[in-house]
């Protein structure tokens, strides 16, 4: 079956399209290259031995998404990540994206009405909950007034995509991830952020190999056991097989909305200074790390219940910490000793 991948040079979408190649989906890519690399095309042909159907396209040219759908009348279904996705920058620069976050996603579910494409897959986030009423979060607990630009976007996209399969024959699943981390054990795909990096993992990979000089631990003073934020990081690969999974399931009509939302996350929180910690176990380098001010807008602690996913799903997270951690840190030293 043939299956279109938004964004699929980025991080996740990467993944997810060996996930989805090594599964025996013929995959198509579309991608603006605003925060990836055509490098990463060649990642994935060298772990998969298949060279996906790639396009350079901007999701916001209506024209040109609708030209590529009648281009390509037999797509089965849609896995949707391009989006722009740093809160702080979301803040500074709300309209981008406002524009680059739902315009597209509304010219794609225009084109899936037009031709009749009935499954979607949709790239959500923990940040719909906000700071959490209880630990840990399961999917009924309340999607509460956004902290971002950003944030809002992911809320206000469900909604559509929700409205978009009251009237039409649409089935989707958003999927809310919490915090992907690491790289194919290949190592020759993984996150390369663009300028400095918005995650903790890469800025940790990133100053253990001199890229840069110290990395900020934002608070010590949090209500948790050792002062530092707790979130809930989950392999990119474990990620990447539950995007299969999720779309295997509305393939089949094995679910039991049209629209559904799963967790995607281990159910364990780790604190910054846990991962800190397994980070120098992994690598045996020790971290320069300072603790500063804490951010606004960070909550204390999120980590998710996966519960529904583990049951309806069939899907468990299977790599845990240190295994990311050690992934993330064979990519960092390759993407670095391949650029020297």
């Amino acid at each position: 079956m043939k299956i279109l991948v938004t964004g699929g040079l980025g991080y996740i979408g990467s993944h997810t399209v060996v996930a989805l190649q090594q599964a025996g989906f013929e995959v198509l890519i579309v991608d603006n290259m605003s925060n990836s690399s055509i490098d990463v095309l060649e990642g994935i042909v060298k772990i998969t031995g298949v060279s996906p159907q790639f396009k350079y396209l901007d999701l916001r040219d209506k024209n040109e998404v609708h030209q590529y759908f009648k281009d390509h009348k037999d797509i089965d279904g849609i896995i949707h990540f391009a989006a722009s996705k740093a809160v702080g920058e979301s803040v500074e620069n709300p309209l981008l994206y406002y524009e680059n976050n739902l315009n597209t996603l509304v010219y794609l579910l225009q084109e899936c009405n037009q031709h009749h494409i009935q499954n979607l897959i949709f790239s959500s986030s923990c940040t719909v909950y906000g700071e959490p009423d209880s630990l840990p979060i399961t999917e009924s607990a309340p999607v509460k007034e956004a902290n971002s630009p950003y944030g809002n976007t992911k809320q206000i996209s469900e909604e559509i995509i929700f409205d978009t399969t009251k009237i039409s024959d649409l089935t989707a699943i958003a999927l809310r991830y919490f915090n992907p981390i690491g790289a194919h054990e290949s190592a020759e795909i993984g996150e390369l952020p663009l300028g400095v990096p918005q995650n903790l993992v890469p800025f940790i990979t990133q100053t253990a190999i001199g890229l840069r000089e110290q990395l900020s631990v934002f608070g010590n003073d949090y209500p948790t056991e050792d002062g530092s934020c707790i979130r809930d990081y989950i392999h990119v690969m474990d990620l990447a097989e539950a995007h299969v999974v999720a779309l295997q399931r509305l393939l089949e009509k094995n679910n039991l909305t049209a629209f559904e939302v799963f967790n995607v996350g281990t159910g364990k929180g780790s604190s910054v200074f846990e991962v800190i910690q397994a980070f120098e176990k992994v690598s045996g380098t020790s971290l320069n790390y300072k603790v500063v001010d804490r951010r606004p807008g960070d909550v204390n602690a999120v980590y998710a219940d996966t519960a529904k996913a583990n049951k309806e799903l069939g899907w468990k997270a299977q790599r845990d910490l240190e295994e990311a951690l050690r992934s993330a840190w064979k990519w960092e030293q390759e993407v670095r000793n391949n650029k020297i």
